[in-house]
């Protein structure tokens, strides 16, 4: 069904449009980015947006579940992931990487295959846009939330049973460069189309910065779970801040990473290569409680989630919301927070040719927000998916 939204400030990657308007095809495609006064007459549905911005869907490339969804299910695959999409288009989420772990390389063959058979079939809110494969090849020294039972070192063989059982759908995997055998399994990850990112890693700097120039050309949520910065030696974090072209997660909860900390990322990498991540756990969207993530038990507590010990397990926090903070609490302008959550994850996933920005052609995935990142509206691929009370 065709769409005219209007009335809108209408953002584009490198402006915003006052009283803009966006049309939006049969197909589901952008057909008008542009001045209200210059739509086309469309015989279609007519949305008054009533001043607030319409801005590109949202994407988060690193989440492990949500709303009491903890990501690789066997048992209810594809009831949890189907639920997990409608629900998350409620934060402005137009698609997501889908962050899996497990704990033996059985399990994880069975949860790559079974998803790509369920993603071949589509979703009905939010679109799945691959699996990230989050261990098991990190270094146990930097773990985070990890068991460490269920991580390993990377091997050729390994690494092509996973391309076969994913068929195209793995989009990222997370290594740790230091490891035997890390180098060469990212080179033929990479080979595949697959997003290789440095992270859970004590790496010294010049290992980092070596993988950063070869085959890893991503971070995983950059400061945690990775050697930080020292004045002698600067370490994964060092390697992070001096890269050229690298892209970098960010979670930005302002619990994982201070203000301040977000602030020196985007003024070392600019606003066009920090990527805002959730790595939401089950806990997100629900009160505080008692939970589960990659293999260890979970405590909610004032929206923090942490293991026994006071590890951080992920995080319950929104996409929406880590637009919110960066642009209310980090002072990054609004546009620009709303970029670092659509068009530089789509850039980095290399996604960028149909999503991330409004632009003609484009596929019409999109979010109405306001201000405050509220969201009133979410169209995946020219459907509304979701729209407020």
């Amino acid at each position: 069904m065709p769409y005219v939204f209007y009335n809108a400030r209408v953002v584009t990657p490198r402006q915003e449009i006052e009283n803009g308007a966006v049309v939006v095809s049969e197909t589901g495609q952008i057909a008008y980015v542009g001045p209200m006064d210059g739509r086309p007459t469309v015989d279609g549905a007519q949305v008054d947006l009533q001043g607030r911005i319409l801005a590109p869907g949202l994407i988060d490339v690193h989440v492990h579940g949500g709303k009491g969804i903890t990501f690789g299910n066997l048992d209810r695959l594809e009831e949890e992931i189907r639920f997990y999409s409608e629900w998350v288009a409620s934060a402005g989420v137009a698609g997501f990487v889908c962050s899996v772990a497990a704990p033996n390389t059985e399990t994880l063959l069975r949860i790559v295959d079974c998803y790509a058979t369920i993603f071949e079939r589509g979703l009905p809110g939010a679109e799945a846009l691959g699996l990230h494969l989050e261990g098991p090849y990190l270094n146990p020294e930097r773990k985070g939330a990890f068991n460490p039972a269920w991580l390993h070192l990377p091997t050729l063989q390994e690494a092509e049973a996973l391309l076969q059982a994913g068929r195209g759908w793995i989009r990222q995997v997370t290594l740790a460069p230091e490891l035997p055998g890390a180098l060469e399994t990212a080179a033929r990850f990479r080979a595949a189309g697959v997003v290789v990112a440095l992270g859970h890693s004590n790496a010294d700097y010049e290992t980092a910065w070596q993988a950063l120039q070869g085959d890893f050309r991503h971070v995983t949520h950059t400061y945690n779970a990775q050697r930080g910065f020292q004045h002698r030696e600067p370490g994964v974090v060092g390697a992070v801040l001096t890269s050229e072209g690298t892209t970098a997660e960010l979670i930005a909860d302002l619990v994982h990473v201070h203000p301040g900390a977000m602030r020196l990322l985007v003024r070392c990498l600019g606003r066009d290569r920090v990527v805002l991540v959730t790595d939401a756990m089950a806990g997100a969207g629900l009160a505080d409680g008692q939970y589960e993530l990659v293999g260890h038990p979970v405590t909610v507590k004032n929206g923090m989630a942490t293991l026994a010990d006071g590890t951080l397990a992920g995080s319950t926090v929104l996409l929406n919301q880590c637009v919110r903070n960066m642009h209310l609490e980090v002072g990054v302008p609004l546009r620009e927070a709303v970029q670092m959550a659509s068009l530089n994850p789509a850039r980095a996933m290399g996604l960028d040719s149909r999503l991330g920005s409004l632009e003609v052609g484009k596929d019409a995935s999109l979010v109405v927000l306001d201000d405050q990142a509220r969201v009133y509206l979410t169209v995946v691929r020219g459907k509304i998916v979701y729209r407020s009370d």
